[in-house]
C-alpha cells in the first residue's frame, strides 16, 4: 500500500533513505499502472514513450530521488 500525505489524493513516492528497493518497485508499478485511456492519461507521454522502470531506474536502485528524475523529465 503507498504511504499518502494528509490531505493529498496522491500517494508520495517512498524516501530512498527509507523504503525498499522493492517499496520504491511498488510505487513505480502503481503510479504508472496502464489506464487504457490514452487521452487522458499522460503517463506515457510524460515518459517519453519510454518503460517507467526504464526512466526510473535509479530511484528503484535508491541513487537519485523520484522529484530529481521526474524534474529532469520535464525539462528534456
Amino acid at each position: 500500500m503507498l504511504a499518502a500525505k494528509k490531505d493529498d489524493a496522491m500517494p508520495t513516492a517512498p524516501d530512498i533513505a527509507h523504503s525498499t528497493r522493492q517499496e520504491r518497485q511498488a510505487y513505480i508499478d502503481e503510479a504508472f499502472a496502464c489506464l487504457a485511456d490514452c487521452d487522458l492519461c499522460g503517463k506515457c507521454k510524460m515518459l517519453h514513450g519510454r518503460d517507467a522502470d526504464e526512466v526510473y531506474a535509479d530511484y528503484i536502485a535508491g541513487k537519485r530521488d523520484f522529484l530529481d528524475i521526474t524534474m529532469q523529465l520535464r525539462h528534456s
